[in-house]
């Protein structure tokens, strides 16, 4: 699945819900979903700076396409992160770096969040293409 039918996938989602608090239950949902991050992984290196929260961010590179693993200590932070991974991961480092992340405008998730919670974001967005340009160095 390409990086973009993903997004329209996850905007389908979100659409069934008018309201806001729908969408925050399904994003907690989501977060409750995801794997949880193996306790080595939880170091300092892979905690992201800008997030009010407690977020850890892993990738591996196989097969010429990153995969990532994440957790963080909030549930609505958690689903973020749950969106993220599954939007990114299992693609190559250049679709990565190409990519117009366009649903979390069109499900409306950047207007819904405090602003240290859209920092946050920003600063999980900025790690994950910073492991895929380091990847894309290393081939």
């Amino acid at each position: 699945m390409t990086i973009n039918e993903r997004q329209d996938e996850i905007i389908e989602e979100f659409s069934v819900f008018d309201d806001w608090m729908d969408k925050y239950a399904l994003l907690i949902d989501m977060g409750n979903s995801l794997p949880p991050l193996d306790d080595k992984y939880k170091t300092e290196n892979n905690l992201i700076e800008g997030c009010q929260s407690r977020v850890w961010l892993d990738a591996g590179y196989t097969d010429g396409k990153v995969f990532y693993q994440g957790q963080s200590d909030a549930v609505i932070v958690n689903g973020i992160v749950y969106l993220l991974i599954g939007v990114l991961s299992d693609h190559t480092p250049q679709e990565i770096l190409d990519a117009d992340l366009y649903f979390i405008d069109r499900i409306g998730l950047k207007e819904h969040l405090s602003p240290t919670r859209s920092n946050g974001l920003v600063s999980m967005l900025r790690q994950m293409r910073m492991y895929a340009l380091a990847f894309s160095v290393k081939k």
